[in-house]
């Protein structure tokens, strides 16, 4: 048996991947791979991308650059001009970035699912305040992960405006499908940022919801200055206007994590989806409701 056979043998068994990706200290091990990631040594940077490449799904056949300056360059890496077509549909939400598809469809009510018999709801994730949940009542979602060897730049679904963000702090808990199935309400648990939009002519709001994990607790969007993340200690509420069309670069995470996108009633998830489903920015996720 190859050394691939045996990785994917070890990280499969669900206590020992639970063990050595939560039962650790999460934060202070995401503070120190903030620093090490941006290390500018060729014998670090060569190493640590042996390593992940090794022990990752690390593929940069389709990244713009070849060579890089640090593990953390590597992390936020470009991909060459249309290694991502968008689809131009106008009653398509296309996806903001490369990730599998976890869980989605309805929300029942106020309630969603992080996992089968794992809920949460809209006011836990969002915040206590009503008017930045309630579009999204009786809504449909979908959670998109993005592994740690994907391309971690995040783009706008649709023509877009931003007009508000709402940072919360917290933990960096691991998001893979074996935490989801054990920590009740992670994704209400750890650092994230509801990133509140209008999109298409008729401004439908729609709300991605970036979230943090271990190794990753900094968002950069380019609408804000600051670096969101543990170290933020700026106002938790940022009002803004930033317009985006289709396609074009909204952020990026430092390291693999997980958007949720939420949209009202009417839209529907693209034929063919379902968790599992493997997906590339600018690929169809839902389509607008009839007639928008």
């Amino acid at each position: 048996m190859n050394f691939q056979h045996w990785r994917d043998r070890i990280l499969q068994q669900e206590d020992l991947n639970f063990l050595l990706t939560n039962r650790v200290p999460r934060i202070a091990l995401t503070r120190f791979m903030g620093w090490f990631s941006q290390i500018r040594q060729p014998l670090v940077r060569d190493v640590s991308l042996w390593i992940w490449q090794l022990f990752g799904d690390l593929d940069l056949r389709d990244a713009r650059k070849t060579r890089f300056d640090s593990m953390h360059d590597c992390f936020i890496r470009e991909l060459q001009p249309g290694a991502r077509p968008v689809d131009a549909d106008p009653q398509v939400l296309c996806s903001p970035c490369d990730a599998i598809l976890g869980a989605c469809g309805p929300v029942q009510g106020l309630t969603v699912f992080q996992a089968k018999g794992f809920p949460y709801t809209l006011p836990e994730l969002f915040g206590d305040d009503p008017q930045a949940f309630a579009p999204y009542r009786d809504g449909v979602f979908a959670t998109l992960r993005l592994t740690s060897g994907m391309y971690h730049r995040f783009h706008a679904p649709h023509d877009c405006q931003v007009h508000h963000v709402t940072h919360h702090s917290g933990d960096t808990w691991n998001v893979n499908p074996i935490a989801l199935k054990r920590v009740q309400k992670l994704f209400c648990r750890n650092e994230r940022a509801v990133v509140h939009t209008r999109v298409g002519a008729a401004g439908h709001p729609v709300a991605l919801v970036p979230v943090a994990a271990i190794l990753v607790a900094s968002l950069r969007l380019h609408w804000l200055s600051p670096l969101l993340g543990l170290d933020y200690r700026g106002p938790d509420e940022l009002p803004c206007d930033a317009h985006f069309a289709k396609g074009q670069e909204m952020g990026w995470f430092q390291h693999g994590s997980t958007i949720i996108v939420f949209t009202p009633r009417g839209f529907t998830l693209a034929d063919g989806l379902a968790p599992g489903s493997r997906l590339r920015m600018g690929q169809a996720l839902m389509r607008l409701p009839a007639g928008a």
